[in-house]
């Protein structure tokens, strides 16, 4: 396939793509759009002009501030219309000629100022990392057996925060908190000291179900949207003093970041792999069927105030023990219903060598190591004003999807 928009080839947003997400343009005019190569589409001057007839919408569902009204209208509507976008984007397509449309509702990216792509009703986080799993353990508990018994059987997950989720670019202000430092006997409040990234992938879903109801594997994919990358800031100090018995709160509700650009399911089917061995055998509404990973890479960035990027971390969505299936269809087994927007994080995405580790606790092997950053500075936790950059993609014979990026800069304690 090849469009009339010229891209770079190494750009995320190639024509094999065609994510969608929600931009701000001429100051005041919000809109649903795509994006191809460093060109944005307002979809709804697109359905105003009358190129999505054919679907017999209602209304105009991109004249909205955000996706979940598309999204909730299914993948037999979504996918085809995504598929009717990348055919209007093609070389001698309508759209092409059409000088009036290309005028009214095409721009440069840098003319566009990208929201949260959906509302986020509920937001699950999970642990499925079997490498960040065994990392953490072998930290903070028994070496010998870093895994908890249940870690084998469950995709363990907790329910998040869903209000202080935020867009790529928002910048965020470091926690403050109960910690207990070491050997003290009782705890201090101040401002975490031990802030940290993790490395996530998260998927949102497009469907609304009853209470009750289950959604097994082999239909969960029909209920994946699509996926956004995920920064799951975490006070790992202040987690480590709350977290019994209930789990996380303050250590991690205090913000998460997603990149902009929803990429569907559909776009990247092309780069599917599979998953890790489960031992032992899942029980069976956890089997599935097929390759449920994806070939997606992924990069960390830390960079100082004024200063550069540093690669600090190049892991992969692979390497995910537990898949977005087993994840949605355990989530579910009890009864409980999804809505449409919904976001479901992948848990920290760690591999097997040390520069695969998703997280700061990891790199800096909770702190005992360090990180030499290009200016000669050097961290083990991120420090006030530093900024946190992941990007990811897929690519493979000759097509390349990729996700952009998400950045969050971390400001002093207020």
């Amino acid at each position: 396939m090849k469009s009339f928009i010229s891209y770079d080839s190494e750009s995320d947003f190639s024509i094999h793509n065609i994510p969608f997400g929600v931009g701000v343009f001429d100051d005041d005019v919000i809109a649903c759009v795509t994006r191809i190569g460093d060109t944005v589409i307002d979809l709804g001057i697109l359905f105003d002009n009358g190129y999505f007839d054919k679907f017999d919408l209602e209304e105009n569902v991109f004249d909205a501030f955000t996706l979940n009204e598309f999204i909730s209208l299914g993948k037999s509507v979504t996918v085809p219309i995504r598929e009717h976008i990348q055919q209007l984007l093609l070389e001698d397509s309508e759209l092409s000629t059409d000088d009036e449309t290309k005028e009214a509702a095409f721009y440069s990216i840098d003319e566009v100022s990208m929201q949260m792509p959906v509302h986020v009703p509920n937001y699950t986080d999970f642990y499925s990392s079997i490498e960040h799993a065994t990392n953490v353990g072998k930290m903070f508990r028994d070496p010998n057996n870093a895994l908890l018994p249940n870690w084998r059987h469950i995709p363990v997950g907790y329910h998040g925060r869903a209000s202080s989720i935020v867009v790529s670019g928002t910048p965020l202000h470091r926690p403050k908190g109960q910690t207990m430092p070491k050997d003290a006997e009782t705890p201090v409040f101040g401002p975490s000291n031990r802030l940290d990234f993790e490395l996530e992938v998260a998927f949102i879903t497009n469907s609304f179900t009853e209470l009750g109801e289950n959604v097994p594997t082999s239909e969960a994919e029909d209920h994946i949207f699509g996926l956004v990358l995920f920064n799951d800031w975490s006070a790992r100090d202040i987690q480590k003093w709350e977290y019994v018995p209930l789990g996380p709160f303050l250590g991690k509700n205090f913000g998460s970041s997603i990149s902009p650009w929803v990429v569907t399911l559909e776009a990247l089917n092309p780069f599917r792999v599979e998953g890790p061995k489960q031992e032992p055998e899942v029980l069976p509404y956890l089997k599935y069927e097929g390759k449920k990973n994806f070939n997606l890479h992924l990069q960390t960035f830390l960079q100082p105030e004024n200063g550069e990027e540093n690669l600090i971390c190049t892991s992969n969505f692979k390497y995910m023990y537990w898949n977005m299936a087993q994840q949605l269809a355990h989530h579910t087994i009890n009864g409980c219903n999804i809505e449409a927007g919904d976001m479901y994080a992948s848990g920290t995405i760690s591999g097997k060598s040390e520069d695969s580790y998703g997280s700061m606790l990891e790199l800096s092997w909770s702190g005992t190591k360090t990180l030499k950053l290009s200016d000669g500075t050097e961290r083990t936790f991120i420090e006030d004003n530093d900024t946190i950059i992941m990007r990811g993609w897929c690519e493979e014979d000759g097509k390349r999807v990729g996700f952009g990026e998400v950045s969050g800069k971390i400001l002093p304690a207020k």
